[in-house]
Order: C-alpha cells, then sequence, then structure tokens
C-alpha cells in the first residue's frame, strides 16, 4: 500500500464505520503493530504465518462481535498492564513517527522512505528528528540497535 500504511487505513476505516469488526492480517510480526492495530479499534491481529486453523477461529470469533489475539499477544498485553511495568520508548510514538522509526531502523535512507511514503524529504527529517528526540536517541544506529533488542525488525 504506497503511501498508506494499514495503520492509516483502520483509522479511516473506523471512522466511516465504527462498529465494522475489523481483523487485520499482517506480513509485520505481532511486536511490531498489533497493539497499535488494537488501540486503533482491530477487532484482532494475525499474521500471515498463522495456521489456517486460527484464521479462522479468528473470523469466527470477530464476526460475533469478539477480540481475537494469539496466547504470545494476550501475554504481551498482561504484562502491559502490570502496574509497575514501564512502556518501551517506542510507544512514546505517534503512528506515523513509529512506521518512520522501523524504516530507519532497517537500514532506509531519509529520501527512501519519503517515496515510499509519498512524503518530501524534509518531511521525514522532521519525523526523525522528533523520533530521536523522543525516544532520547542521537543517531539512526541507536534507532536500528533499539528496533532489533526489541524485536522490532529482523
Amino acid at each position: 500500500m504506497p503511501g498508506r500504511s494499514g495503520l492509516e487505513i483502520l483509522e479511516e476505516l473506523k471512522v466511516m464505520q465504527p462498529k465494522l469488526p475489523v481483523l487485520i492480517l499482517s506480513m509485520h510480526p505481532e511486536e511490531q503493530y498489533a497493539v497499535r492495530m488494537l488501540r486503533a479499534g482491530a477487532s484482532g491481529y494475525l499474521t500471515k504465518a498463522s495456521a489456517p486453523q486460527e484464521l479462522i477461529s479468528a473470523i469466527q470469533k470477530v464476526s460475533k462481535g469478539g477480540k481475537y489475539v494469539t496466547a504470545s499477544l494476550a501475554e504481551k498485553l498482561a504484562f502491559e498492564l502490570d502496574a509497575g511495568a514501564e512502556k518501551p520508548r517506542h510507544e512514546k510514538l505517534s503512528n506515523r513517527e513509529y512506521q518512520v522509526m522501523l524504516m530507519l531502523a532497517s537500514g532506509q535512507s531519509v529520501t527512501e522512505v519519503a517515496e515510499e511514503l509519498c512524503l518530501s524529504a524534509k518531511t521525514i527529517s522532521t519525523y526523525r528528528t522528533r523520533i530521536l528526540e523522543k525516544m532520547d536517541m542521537k543517531k539512526n544506529a541507536e534507532l536500528t540497535l533499539y528496533a532489533v533488542k526489541n524485536n522490532l525488525i529482523l
């Protein structure tokens, strides 16, 4: 989806049809987007690597008005509810900042990110500056190290 992320499309869809149940089937690992998608209104999140039977179960549950998360995502959400748990630094980022952070951390240049998202290089540079400030970092290499350590990129 050049220029638009699944998060953006989900947010737009929820404005048009707030009660519509949406099950996200993504190529991205749960660690990258699942929580953000659920916060944006998704009824469930699965990766494309999920077993076909799990997809069928998820569709059935969501179509009946329920929510669907995998056992590993449920565990992650339970840890986040822990009162003493400190949120990871990337949780401070907006959805677009998070998307840009992942792209930069994956080694894409500002120009490459700008082209892929159909934005100007100046806009991406502004995002980069905000991301580094919010995450208390100075260089893209720090973003990459953080993203790898937190299983946000491979």
